[in-house]
């Protein structure tokens, strides 16, 4: 049985847990043992069954080369746990993993994992702010938001009604956006967008969208220092200074300016299990329970590295401001730990890389009930993390780039044509009101022409359009608009030489082949009786 990548979607977590049994199941090799002097067939050695699981684990791409044999230790005490292997006396639930001669044995069938039922907590569709009904007691600050200036492909895009009739419309005034509004714009596109990375139909099996604060994830794009860092309105929510001295410590090793070290061997070593121990007693992760299987889903990404980090940074911008800036600042210093060569080695027995990603992944991602494979996908997680932290715990600057343009859209006066589905926008006019039909098509013919000039130059100049596509244009262009296109032909001379006529003269060969061709019949003597 080859591995496959399990991608993103809704029971991640489960499916892996049932490959994963179903590939150790298939690879790991069983055979006679003995035993106290007895003898046991198709079983195999605790030791033998950590080698075979570690090396399936570090080549299948769901988790990497980077798993541990600890980490795969545990895993096997959940299978024992699990029935998904026994000792050879039949014993599991209760009895611990050992790696090394024990014996061990699969059972006639190890129990595969079900899909669990999710309540259904309904779609939640996100409403847009009700233009005509105000909300009383709104606030009525505003996000910055970016100007729009039209240039010509814009204005070619929105006029090109002018080439037929123009229908029946109306202008649409809208109120000032509020603050409230502003917000829910940014929850349902940032949701819209995270949907479409994963490619799920859906986020309801993979985040409980009720849960995700819309004012959260304005405070996360907007309010930053200088360095990416979001600043918190409540400053009792920020970390204890002598917990940020410590980080700051391990981050800037050996060159820590506002802490004095002392001499003693083994000071770096404390200083790091100080910060362990802060992290280590927190009730839940940094990443919410609730935000598990989505952040677990985004891990069928990691293959598609654009995606993955993509979806991760609208993942960590829907976060808490308080659980964002410490997830900022801790993956920030494991990254420097990791590369930092001048830092004495943190553990005796493993790299720091290794030491900080095993300590702090559970502080970092975990479920709130028992998953069996959180600690192997917190791992995957927090490693990629470390590794592209700087982009992935920024602000995604096209998804803010064009809720802002949706805002400054939303803003402005609405040009509604019946029948239409989208608006035209324009800019705001300093008053309107309703003229007669003649007067209308006076402004029409007059207060248009420069625009529509430039439109007719550019239906003439444009060289990739056929020539049968660019004479139906002119020729509604000339019928809706007939004085400008005069003034562009003025003369059946200066529209000929726009279309040259091309005349065609044929072959003196082709026409002696068909002259032959075409010859009449004429009889021989052969033919008579």
């Amino acid at each position: 049985m080859e591995p496959r990548l399990v991608g993103p979607g809704p029971y991640r977590a489960t499916r892996l847990w049932n490959e994963i049994i179903e590939l150790f199941r298939a690879g790991m090799p069983l055979r006679k043992h003995r035993c106290r002097f007895k003898s046991y067939e198709r079983c195999f050695k605790g030791s033998e069954a950590v080698n075979c699981l570690h090396e399936l684990l570090g080549s299948n791409q769901n988790f990497g080369p980077e798993v541990t044999r600890d980490q795969t230790v545990k895993l096997l005490k959940k299978f024992l746990k699990n029935h998904v292997i026994e000792d050879i006396k039949g014993r599991w639930g209760k009895e611990d993993f050992q790696d090394d001669g024990h014996l061990y044995r699969f059972p006639p069938s190890s129990p595969l994992k079900s899909y669990p039922k999710k309540p259904s907590c309904g779609k939640e569709l996100i409403k847009f702010p009700d233009w005509n009904e105000p909300k009383a007691g709104s606030s009525q600050e505003h996000i910055p938001v970016k100007s729009v200036t039209m240039n010509s492909e814009m204005w070619y895009k929105r006029h090109s009604i002018a080439l037929g009739e123009v229908p029946a419309c109306k202008l649409v005034f809208r109120r000032k956006l509020t603050q409230k509004n502003v917000e829910e714009i940014w929850k349902s596109m940032a949701l819209s967008r995270l949907q479409k990375v994963l490619g799920l139909d859906s986020l309801d099996e993979v985040l409980d969208t009720k849960l995700v604060n819309s004012k959260h994830i304005v405070q996360n794009a907007y309010s930053v220092n200088k360095h990416g860092i979001v600043t918190l309105e409540d400053k009792s929510k920020e970390l204890p200074h002598w917990i940020l001295s410590a980080m700051k410590c391990l981050a800037n090793w050996p060159s820590c300016s506002d802490l004095k070290q002392p001499t003693y061997a083994g000071f770096e070593r404390d200083v790091f299990k100080t910060v362990v121990d802060y992290f280590d007693q927190m009730k839940e992760p940094l990443l919410p329970f609730h935000f598990f299987d989505v952040f677990v889903s985004v891990l069928g990404l990691l293959q598609k590295h654009s995606k993955a980090v993509e979806a991760l940074q609208i993942s960590c911008l829907l976060l808490p401001p308080e659980n964002r800036k410490r997830l900022q600042l801790l993956v920030r210093m494991m990254a420097r730990i990791s590369l930092n060569k001048d830092l004495p080695p943190l553990s005796e027995s493993v790299r720091n890389r290794t030491l900080v990603i095993q300590v702090f992944s559970h502080c970092i991602l975990c479920s709130k009930d028992e998953i069996d494979l959180d600690e192997l996908l917190a791992a995957k997680l927090v490693s990629f993390l470390m590794d592209n932290c700087q982009e992935i715990l920024s602000v995604p600057s096209a998804l803010k780039s064009s809720i802002e343009d949706h805002v400054v859209h939303l803003q402005r006066v609405q040009i509604k044509y019946a029948g239409a589905d989208t608006d035209a926008t324009f800019l705001p006019p300093s008053f309107c009101h309703q003229v007669s039909t003649d007067k209308f098509e006076y402004q029409k013919a007059t207060g248009s022409q420069e625009p529509l000039a430039a439109l007719l130059e550019e239906i003439v100049m444009n060289k990739e359009m056929s020539m049968k596509d660019k004479k139906k244009k002119l020729k509604q262009f000339q019928k809706s608009y007939p004085e400008v296109y005069r003034v562009r032909f003025p003369t059946p001379e200066t529209e000929a030489v726009l279309f040259p006529e091309k005349t065609k003269q044929k072959s003196p060969i082709l026409m002696w082949a068909l002259k032959k061709h075409f010859q009449p019949f004429h009889r021989t003597r052969s033919f008579r009786m």
